[in-house]
């Protein structure tokens, strides 16, 4: 069985950070094991609080796992300061963790600040160039790249300047938040920037979709899989989640999407 960790936040509502990485990762056959940055209060109505882990426990957190497991993949999510991107960007060089996923959480679907501002130079300089594959949406991918987004060749752009600006080796701009088309673009470290399509689900309930594919992709990466099959995969985990999640609704506000529509889909 492959061993994926997973660095980010809590989620005290379940459906993104921590808790939604690990369901994934079980529900995909792997391990999960995780290293918290900061807990959040949270629900699906919004980010009531964040309280960081000072930097000194996420280095323990990493000390200690990384020192009795072996890990396949590794993906980040939520880092919320300088000085603990800067803590496990140490570590990650350190222990050399493999297929790194970078998932550059700045803002929650609620508009909730999730990175300092003040930090998001350390995530250029230092995080990006370790991963395998940065998965920016449109609002990150602009921050990221400093461009303005609106079109697909825009994607294209964002990406591509990405690799050649920040030395990421392979970027995945996820489209979803464009009108009218779900399709993410994948610039591959070749030069070869591919398109995956998928069906648009029509639901309120999107909360931790970044967190569920990322995890998924630290996952696919983990099991071997190239990098084209795994991003076919892991969308194709997702938007099943994204579709069992209308049959449930969790919360009052944004609710999550299924992590376990395995045990239900009859497909």
């Amino acid at each position: 069985m492959e061993h994926i960790l997973t660095i980010a936040g809590s989620d005290s509502s379940g459906g993104a950070g921590i808790q939604g990485d690990l369901k994934t990762i079980t529900m995909l056959g792997a391990y999960g094991a995780s290293v918290i940055t900061a807990v959040t209060a949270q629900n699906t109505t919004g980010v009531q609080g964040v309280y960081e882990v000072p930097p000194e426990g996420v280095a323990a957190q990493l000390d200690s796992v990384c020192q009795d497991i072996r890990f396949s993949a590794v993906k980040t999510g939520m880092l919320s300061s300088k000085e603990i991107v800067a803590v496990v960007c140490d570590k990650l060089a350190a222990y050399q963790l493999p297929n790194l996923v970078v998932d550059p959480v700045m803002v929650a679907s609620s508009g909730d600040l999730l990175l300092q501002k003040d930090a998001i130079e350390i995530v250029q300089e230092r995080l990006l160039p370790l991963a395998v594959l940065v998965t920016p949406n449109l609002k990150e991918a602009e921050v990221l790249s400093g461009m303005a987004i609106n079109c697909m060749e825009d994607m294209k752009k964002a990406g591509q300047k990405m690799q050649r600006e920040l030395g990421c080796a392979n970027v995945l701009v996820k489209g979803g938040h464009l009108a009218h088309t779900a399709t993410d673009l994948l610039c591959i470290a070749d030069g070869t920037v591919l398109s995956f399509p998928e069906e648009r689900i029509e639901t309120k309930n999107s909360h931790g979709t970044g967190c569920t594919l990322s995890a998924a992709l630290a996952v696919c990466l983990g099991k071997g899989m190239e990098m084209q099959q795994a991003v076919k995969a892991a969308k194709q985990y997702l938007t099943k989640a994204l579709y069992y999640g209308r049959l449930d609704q969790v919360g009052h506000g944004t609710g999550p999407v299924r992590h376990n529509y395995s045990l239900f889909d009859k497909k």
